[in-house]
């Protein structure tokens, strides 16, 4: 099911991301010399996270809309040179 069909009824919440998916994602950034990429997954019913791709020009703006989170801030500080 294409979850995009439907954008007002989409929720979204911040998640914990398991430590070993945090350290696979930085690896995947580090091997392709990456400093962004928008990570899509799934999560099994038990719990299992499953890689799909890596948009590494990926939209965030509606998430950080939906969220509150400080997205476009984190991208600021990073092409600052504030965040490595």
């Amino acid at each position: 099911m294409d979850w995009r069909s439907d954008y007002d009824a989409l929720e979204y919440e911040p998640v914990s991301i398991p430590d070993d998916v945090a350290a696979a994602v930085r690896r995947f950034m580090a091997r392709y010399q990456l400093n962004y990429g928008a990570f899509d997954f799934a999560v099994t019913p038990a719990g299992d996270w499953v890689f799909f791709e890596c948009n590494p020009a990926g939209q965030w703006q509606f998430v950080a809309a939906a969220t509150k989170l400080p997205i476009a801030e984190a991208h600021a500080s990073l092409l600052q040179g504030a965040i490595t």
